[in-house]
């Protein structure tokens, strides 16, 4: 494993290259939306959990990798949470195959339980913080804009023609890993004698994280606000998957009750941040990273738009007459026609919709 992790780093360039080709070419697997469909989905989930290791051995250097070493032995929770995203796709198509359609939910509401805990602990540990991309980017100490190397990942998987281009918090992930190879080979065993307390003292010791009771009792109301809506977003999906498995997917109790919980939780946090913009409150400060977080989310209030049953009796009604209206057009027809026929594959799956 040791010599995979140093063959990765020498040439991460072209695995960078390589994974975000793989991933490309996954879109053009045969049968993506047929009946028998598990194939398919096993080779895109493989290529995006190897991409996913693999951007995790280049963003993390040997002196990150020992101070995580020392602080657990187990795998970080947000590499855990996007490799199990990277999978539920094909969770999903197996439980349906297994299961069939009704009874499927009961494996994806096992699927969104497990990810609703992993980021109650992503929230727990990171002194509750604002979940960045739902707990998949992790906040450093000292730079709350850095990017995780699942963020990077994802970065990868989009059809951008590179693999660092994109939405960004205003830093570059390929500068990060210069830097850091740049300060490994100009220090190298001269920062271990110059500053060996640094190496020696425990990292538990060096940042401690509070428990819940004294987070409340420094932040006060505000803080419990905030700890109201971040624990909302994590539990909506679960909320959202258990009540399609008890009404179906006709009913529109689900849909409601969904957006409901997305549009308590997102205005409690924005309450919250207003009263800080307002100077009523100053005990809870939002970062910019944060502060991006919020309009991430509001932003995936568009797919309640591809959920039934609004996508079966608007939507898709909508879809086919624009095509219908642009068919005569000899390019725009095509590509519209493609798209529609795309979009509605990709409402056929609940994990390409979900937003968790």
């Amino acid at each position: 494993m040791e010599a995979y992790k140093r063959w990765i780093r020498r040439n991460k360039d072209f695995v960078r290259q390589f994974d975000s080709l793989a991933n490309n070419f996954t879109w053009f697997l045969p049968d993506e939306f047929a009946e028998s469909e598990i194939g398919p989905e096993a080779v895109s989930s493989t290529v995006g959990m190897i991409t996913t290791i693999n951007e995790y051995i280049i963003e993390t250097s040997p002196t990150e990798v020992h101070t995580r070493c020392a602080e657990s032995s187990f795998i970080p929770l947000s590499l855990c949470l996007t490799l199990l995203k990277d999978l539920e796709t094909t969770i999903e198509v197996v439980a349906e195959q297994l299961y069939g359609e009704k009874n499927k939910w009961i494996l994806i509401a096992v699927t969104e339980a497990v990810k609703a805990c992993i980021r109650l602990a992503i929230f727990r540990k990171s002194g509750y913080k604002m979940l960045l991309q739902g707990g998949e980017t992790e906040i450093a100490e000292n730079d709350s804009d850095s990017l995780s190397p699942q963020e990077t990942k994802r970065r990868l998987d989009k059809p951008r023609g590179n693999g660092e281009s994109g939405i960004s918090n205003g830093q570059n992930p390929g500068n990060l890993q210069g830097r850091a190879i740049s300060a490994l080979s100009g220090f190298g065993k001269n920062a271990i004698m110059q500053h060996p307390q640094a190496i020696m003292e425990p990292p538990s010791k060096l940042v401690e994280k509070p428990s819940l009771r004294t987070f409340l009792s420094e932040k006060g109301i505000p803080g419990g606000f905030f700890v109201t809506g971040e624990i909302l977003f994590i539990i909506r999906p679960l909320i959202y998957v258990l009540l399609m498995r008890k009404y179906g997917t006709r009913s529109w109790f689900p849909w409601c009750a969904s957006l409901a919980v997305d549009l308590i939780g997102n205005c409690i946090l924005s309450v919250t941040l207003m009263s800080q913009h307002s100077g009523k409150s100053q005990q809870l400060q939002f970062s910019d990273s944060e502060k991006d977080e919020l309009k991430r989310r509001r932003m995936l209030w568009a797919l309640y738009l591809m959920r039934d049953p609004l996508f079966t009796k608007y939507t898709r009604q909508r879809l086919e007459s624009t095509q219908r209206l642009v068919q005569p057009v000899p390019i725009l027809g095509f590509v519209a026609e493609k798209l529609i026929e795309i979009l509605i594959g990709v409402q056929t799956r609940y994990t390409y919709i979900s937003g968790s």
